[in-house]
Protein backbone atom coordinates (compact mmCIF):
# COMPACT_ATOMS: atom_id res chain seq x y z
CA UNK A 1 0.00 0.00 0.00
CA UNK A 2 1.22 3.53 -0.51
CA UNK A 3 0.51 4.76 3.06
CA UNK A 4 3.42 5.50 5.28
CA UNK A 5 1.79 2.99 8.01
CA UNK A 6 0.42 0.02 6.12
CA UNK A 7 -2.46 -1.73 8.26
CA UNK A 8 -3.53 2.10 9.99
CA UNK A 9 -6.66 3.72 9.95
CA UNK A 10 -6.35 5.05 6.25
CA UNK A 11 -5.31 1.68 5.07
CA UNK A 12 -8.69 0.11 6.33
CA UNK A 13 -10.43 3.43 5.20
CA UNK A 14 -8.91 2.94 1.54
CA UNK A 15 -9.76 -0.81 1.66
CA UNK A 16 -13.59 -0.47 2.18
CA UNK A 17 -13.99 2.30 -0.22
CA UNK A 18 -12.61 0.53 -2.95
CA UNK A 19 -14.40 -2.36 -1.98
CA UNK A 20 -17.66 -1.11 -2.18
CA UNK A 21 -17.03 1.04 -4.95
CA UNK A 22 -17.14 4.00 -3.14
CA UNK A 23 -19.18 3.99 -0.66
CA UNK A 24 -18.43 3.74 3.15
CA UNK A 25 -20.44 1.28 4.66
CA UNK A 26 -19.11 1.83 8.33
CA UNK A 27 -16.96 4.46 10.36
CA UNK A 28 -16.90 8.13 9.87
CA UNK A 29 -17.18 8.48 6.54
CA UNK A 30 -20.82 6.24 6.37
CA UNK A 31 -23.03 8.75 4.08
CA UNK A 32 -20.11 11.25 3.31
CA UNK A 33 -18.51 11.87 -0.18
CA UNK A 34 -15.42 10.19 -0.27
CA UNK A 35 -12.68 10.43 -3.15
CA UNK A 36 -9.18 9.01 -2.75
CA UNK A 37 -6.92 11.49 -3.52
CA UNK A 38 -3.22 9.98 -4.72
CA UNK A 39 -0.39 12.48 -4.82
CA UNK A 40 3.44 12.33 -5.00
CA UNK A 41 5.38 12.75 -1.73
CA UNK A 42 6.77 16.50 -1.80
CA UNK A 43 9.94 15.30 -0.38
CA UNK A 44 10.06 11.37 -1.24
CA UNK A 45 8.65 11.33 -4.52
CA UNK A 46 6.96 8.25 -2.77
CA UNK A 47 2.79 7.80 -3.64
CA UNK A 48 0.50 8.88 -1.01
CA UNK A 49 -3.43 8.22 -0.85
CA UNK A 50 -5.58 9.89 1.39
CA UNK A 51 -9.13 9.52 1.68
CA UNK A 52 -10.93 12.70 1.79
CA UNK A 53 -14.39 14.19 2.28
CA UNK A 54 -15.24 16.38 -0.91
CA UNK A 55 -17.81 19.07 -2.47
CA UNK A 56 -18.51 19.51 -5.92
CA UNK A 57 -18.61 22.70 -7.55
CA UNK A 58 -20.06 22.01 -11.63
CA UNK A 59 -17.41 19.89 -12.60
CA UNK A 60 -15.06 20.55 -9.78
CA UNK A 61 -14.43 18.85 -7.05
CA UNK A 62 -13.77 20.77 -3.68
CA UNK A 63 -10.96 19.02 -0.62
CA UNK A 64 -10.19 21.38 1.85
CA UNK A 65 -7.43 21.01 3.94
CA UNK A 66 -8.31 21.26 7.33
CA UNK A 67 -6.46 19.03 9.08
CA UNK A 68 -9.15 18.57 11.45
CA UNK A 69 -8.06 22.33 12.46
CA UNK A 70 -4.44 21.78 13.52
CA UNK A 71 -2.35 24.10 13.38
CA UNK A 72 -0.29 22.90 10.39
CA UNK A 73 -1.23 21.89 7.04
CA UNK A 74 -1.68 18.09 6.30
CA UNK A 75 0.98 16.10 4.15
CA UNK A 76 -1.64 15.77 0.99
CA UNK A 77 -1.51 19.56 0.87
CA UNK A 78 2.89 19.83 0.58
CA UNK A 79 2.34 17.08 -1.97
CA UNK A 80 0.33 18.41 -4.68
CA UNK A 81 1.64 21.92 -3.87
CA UNK A 82 4.79 20.51 -5.51
CA UNK A 83 3.04 17.87 -7.60
CA UNK A 84 0.07 19.17 -9.04
CA UNK A 85 -1.18 16.43 -10.66
CA UNK A 86 -2.95 13.94 -9.08
CA UNK A 87 -5.15 10.64 -8.76
CA UNK A 88 -8.65 11.14 -8.07
CA UNK A 89 -10.77 7.82 -6.92
CA UNK A 90 -14.77 8.62 -7.00
CA UNK A 91 -17.09 5.80 -6.63
CA UNK A 92 -15.84 3.37 -9.39
CA UNK A 93 -14.02 6.07 -11.44
CA UNK A 94 -10.27 6.20 -11.60
CA UNK A 95 -8.55 9.75 -13.13
CA UNK A 96 -5.91 12.44 -13.38
CA UNK A 97 -6.80 15.46 -12.23
CA UNK A 98 -4.96 18.98 -11.59
CA UNK A 99 -5.02 20.41 -8.12
CA UNK A 100 -5.28 24.19 -7.14
CA UNK A 101 -5.33 26.36 -4.41
CA UNK A 102 -7.97 28.38 -4.73
CA UNK A 103 -7.80 32.06 -4.57
CA UNK A 104 -9.33 34.68 -1.81
CA UNK A 105 -12.30 35.66 -4.42
CA UNK A 106 -13.43 32.04 -4.53
CA UNK A 107 -11.78 30.32 -1.38
CA UNK A 108 -14.74 31.54 0.85
CA UNK A 109 -17.68 30.73 -1.43
CA UNK A 110 -16.13 27.21 -1.63
CA UNK A 111 -15.39 26.51 2.04
CA UNK A 112 -18.76 27.94 3.18
CA UNK A 113 -20.24 25.61 0.49
CA UNK A 114 -18.43 22.75 1.63
CA UNK A 115 -19.02 23.56 5.39
CA UNK A 116 -22.75 23.87 4.75
CA UNK A 117 -23.03 20.18 3.77
CA UNK A 118 -20.46 19.32 6.63
CA UNK A 119 -20.99 21.24 9.43
CA UNK A 120 -17.51 19.86 11.52
CA UNK A 121 -15.61 22.24 9.52
CA UNK A 122 -17.05 25.42 10.82
CA UNK A 123 -15.43 24.03 14.02
CA UNK A 124 -11.73 23.34 12.14
CA UNK A 125 -11.91 27.11 10.99
CA UNK A 126 -12.62 28.13 14.46
CA UNK A 127 -9.80 25.77 15.90
CA UNK A 128 -7.11 27.65 14.04
CA UNK A 129 -5.37 30.91 13.09
CA UNK A 130 -4.45 29.75 9.91
CA UNK A 131 -6.06 30.29 6.95
CA UNK A 132 -7.47 26.91 5.66
CA UNK A 133 -6.49 25.91 2.10
CA UNK A 134 -9.23 25.19 -0.28
CA UNK A 135 -8.27 22.77 -3.40
CA UNK A 136 -9.93 22.49 -6.61
CA UNK A 137 -9.48 19.36 -8.45
CA UNK A 138 -10.15 19.36 -12.15
CA UNK A 139 -10.29 16.70 -14.50
CA UNK A 140 -7.60 16.03 -16.66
Amino acid sequence: MANARPGGWNDRVIEQFRANGGQMTSGPFTGRTLLLLTTKGAKTGAQRISPLVFSRDGDRFVIVASKGGAPSHPGWYHNLRAHPEVTIEVGKEKFRARARVADDSDRRRLYDKHAERMPAFWDYERKTTRKIPVVVLERI
